[in-house]
C-alpha cells in the first residue's frame, strides 16, 4: 500500500454516527476529516430502523464531506455486539516458491487453511486476526513475508457474528449509497488506540461505555480474549434525570452534559440551574449534588455489571487495571467513581489527535488505526475511500481541488495540500 492511503471510517453507535476521515502517511495517522450525527434508529446496540439509521449516516457523512471537500466512497465499518463470537484457529501450508522464500500468496494461502472449520449456518466469519505465524518451528513471527522456510502455519482468532445482525448493518450503508471497504471488530480496533502494548501484555479489561450500550472486553498475552455487551449505556443516566427532575428527555441530556457529575463527594453545591418540568410552565432550581446522586447510582450499576462481566470471563482479577472510554465517559468524575468502586488503578483513554481528543472517537480513530495495520499483515489492499467533490460551481483560480489518491503521479507532485489542511483548521478555529 501507498504512503498518503485515505480512510473512512464510519462507527453507528446507539446515541451518534461517528465518521472519520484520516491519511495515513508511513505509520502516522493524520485526522483531516470528521462528522457526527444523532443516532436515530438504533437502540440498545442494535438496529430497530434501517430508514432512519440510513438517513443518520447520510448526515455524519455529508457532515465530514463538507469538512474537506471530498466525496466518500467507501467505508470501514465497525462491528460490536453480543452476536460476536471469537474462535481459536489453526493454519499450516507447505511454502510454494522453488527459492523458498516466503510470499504474499502463501500468508493468504494459510489464512484461508486457517478458516477451513465447522461454522453454523446462521453465522459468517467477519475477519481473521493473525496472532503469531509459525515457520519451520520458529514461532512468535509477527510478519514472514521474505523468510525463508518450508511449512507455515499460523495461530490466530477467527470473528464470527450473526448474519442477520452483518446483514442489516451493511444494508444500511449501502443504502446510504457507500460501499464497504472492511469490516473491523469494534473491541479490537478500540484497543488500538485506548491500549498500550505492556497492558495488552499484562491483562487489561476495556470498558467502552457508549449511549446505548457498554461493551465490556479483556486483553491477555496481547491479544483480544473475551469480549461481551450490556445493555446500558449513558442513555440511561438520561433517562433516570428526566425522571428524578420530570423533565423531558432533551433537557435532561443538555443538563447532563452542561452540569453533570458522576461522583457525589466532589460534586459542587453552589453550581445550581434551572429545569423546565414537564407538562407545567413552572421552573425548578436543582444544584449539582441533586444531579450526581442521581448519575452516580446509574453509573455504579453499569460499573458493576461490568465487573461481573468480567468474571464471567474467568478473571477475578486484572493486573492492568481497566481503562475507560466511550461518550460518558466525558462526564467529570467518572474516574474518581470507577477508582472508589474497584479500588484498582482506572484510566481513561483519549484519542490524541487534532479535533478528535473525546472518548467519543476512540472507536472511529481505532477502526482507522487497526484496519490499516491488519490489511498489511494480511496482505489486503485498502482501495481509494474517497474522490474530488464534483462542484457546479467553477473554482477561482486561487481554489483547488483537494489531493485523493485518483490523482496521476504528475498531479501529485505539483498539488499541495493546504486547501485540505486550511479547511480543517478553518472547520475548528474560525
Amino acid at each position: 500500500m501507498d504512503n498518503g492511503e485515505i480512510l473512512v471510517s464510519l462507527d453507528i453507535g446507539t446515541s451518534k454516527i461517528k465518521v472519520i476521515i484520516g491519511e495515513i502517511l508511513g505509520d502516522s495517522l493524520n485526522v483531516i476529516g470528521v462528522g457526527t450525527a444523532k443516532s436515530i434508529g438504533m437502540k440498545k446496540g442494535a438496529i430497530v430502523d434501517i430508514d432512519e439509521t440510513v438517513h443518520s449516516i447520510r448526515a455524519a457523512v455529508e457532515q465530514a464531506e463538507r469538512m474537506v471537500d471530498i466525496h466518500i466512497d467507501q467505508v470501514i465499518v465497525g462491528v460490536n455486539g453480543n452476536h460476536v463470537q471469537l474462535q481459536p484457529c489453526h493454519g499450516v501450508v507447505a511454502v510454494s516458491s522453488d527459492n523458498k522464500e516466503i510470499s504474499e500468496e502463501d500468508i493468504h494461502r494459510v489464512m484461508d487453511a486457517a478458516q477451513v472449520m465447522s461454522i453454523p449456518p446462521e453465522r459468517e466469519i467477519v475477519d481473521v486476526i493473525p496472532k503469531q505465524f509459525i515457520v519451520d518451528g520458529l514461532d512468535e513471527i509477527r510478519d514472514p513475508r521474505g523468510m525463508i522456510g518450508v511449512r507455515l502455519e499460523m495461530e490466530g482468532t477467527i470473528i464470527t457474528c450473526s448474519k442477520t445482525m452483518l446483514h442489516n448493518i451493511l444494508k444500511c450503508v449501502e443504502k446510504a449509497d457507500l460501499s464497504v471497504m472492511d469490516i473491523c471488530l469494534q473491541p479490537l480496533a478500540t484497543g488500538e488506540v485506548a491500549l498500550s502494548q505492556d497492558e495488552k501484555n499484562l491483562g487489561v479489561a476495556l470498558l467502552d461505555i457508549g449511549g446505548g450500550s457498554t461493551t465490556v472486553s479483556v486483553f491477555d498475552d496481547d491479544g483480544l480474549v473475551a469480549t461481551s455487551v450490556i445493555p446500558l449505556g449513558g442513555y440511561n443516566i438520561t433517562k433516570d434525570l428526566s425522571i428524578g427532575l420530570r423533565t423531558t428527555s432533551d433537557e435532561a441530556e443538555d443538563i447532563k452534559l452542561n452540569h453533570g457529575h458522576a461522583f457525589y463527594n466532589d460534586a459542587n453545591e453552589e453550581e445550581t440551574f434551572d429545569v423546565n418540568i414537564i407538562g407545567s410552565n413552572q421552573k425548578q432550581f436543582h444544584n449539582q449534588l441533586d444531579l450526581a446522586e442521581i448519575i452516580e447510582a446509574r453509573l455504579e450499576e453499569i460499573l458493576l455489571y461490568s465487573a461481573r462481566e468480567i468474571q464471567k470471563m474467568g478473571y477475578e482479577e486484572i493486573p492492568g487495571g481497566l481503562v475507560l472510554t466511550g461518550g460518558t465517559m466525558s462526564m467529570p468524575g467518572s474516574v474518581e467513581l470507577a477508582q472508589d468502586i474497584f479500588q484498582s488503578n482506572v484510566r481513561i483513554a483519549i484519542p490524541d489527535y487534532i479535533g478528535v481528543r473525546e472518548p467519543q472517537y476512540t472507536a472511529g480513530i481505532g477502526i482507522l488505526k487497526f484496519a490499516y495495520k491488519n490489511a498489511r499483515i494480511q496482505g489486503k489492499e485498502l482501495t481509494n475511500a474517497v474522490k474530488i467533490q464534483q462542484s457546479n460551481t467553477s473554482h477561482t483560480n486561487s481554489e483547488k481541488p483537494v489531493r485523493t489518491k485518483k490523482t496521476t503521479t504528475k498531479q501529485k507532485e505539483t498539488e499541495k495540500k493546504e486547501p485540505k489542511i486550511a479547511n480543517f483548521f478553518k472547520y475548528f478555529f474560525d
